[in-house]
């Protein structure tokens, strides 16, 4: 079940040599804020300055963007998007499954989104996995995931896959604006597939 990501990940720090050292970490740990706290201290300061712009619940650019979840991807910054500019979908793969077509579904029935753009990525960890990765979860914790991995081996091949599962898709209203790409977790560049 590893995925060989494309930076090596960081090393875990050697175990404590005594039960001593192992309590100092425990305690340590407790003191230490997790990310999570982090993300309430955050907010917090974000709100002090945070005004509400009167945005409603609707695209502005009437588009949807379907990506990886990748902590690489800034698809603001790299696509030019402002608050409220897009709906953003992202998923392990950044695949259309059914639940990608619910939430696009529902971008353009209740929301007016027309265009929808899918981005994929070099060096995405989809392409280390296969569906074994659903057996083994079924060895390790007894029961099968009931979805799909959606992993695959030609990241062109799945780009071309989800635009045609976007295009076929007799939930949505508008297909005629759909495209597919891969950014290039190097350059920052994306490339358009056809």
């Amino acid at each position: 079940m590893t995925v060989t990501p494309d930076r090596p990940a960081p090393t875990a720090a050697a175990a404590p040599a005594s039960s001593t050292a192992a309590s100092e970490d425990v305690a340590a740990a407790q003191v230490r804020p997790g990310i999570i706290d982090r993300f309430v201290s955050a907010n917090r300061a974000y709100a002090v300055d945070f005004r509400d712009g009167g945005m409603d619940a609707r695209p502005v650019q009437k588009v949807a963007v379907v990506a990886c979840m990748d902590a690489r991807l800034d698809l603001f910054a790299a696509l030019g998007l402002q608050l409220g500019d897009a709906h953003v979908i992202r998923n392990a793969g950044g695949v259309v499954t059914d639940d990608t077509i619910r939430s696009l579904t529902i971008s353009q029935r209740g929301m007016g989104s027309r265009s929808i753009a899918l981005i994929h990525h070099t060096g995405c960890g989809l392409l280390g996995l296969t569906e074994d990765f659903r057996h083994e979860l079924e060895v390790e914790v007894g029961q099968r995931p009931q979805w799909a991995v959606e992993a695959f081996a030609d990241l062109d091949g799945d780009v071309r896959q989800s635009m045609q599962r976007v295009r076929t898709s007799p939930f949505l209203l508008h297909t005629d604006d759909v495209r597919g790409f891969v950014f290039d977790v190097h350059t920052g560049l994306l490339r358009e597939i056809h």
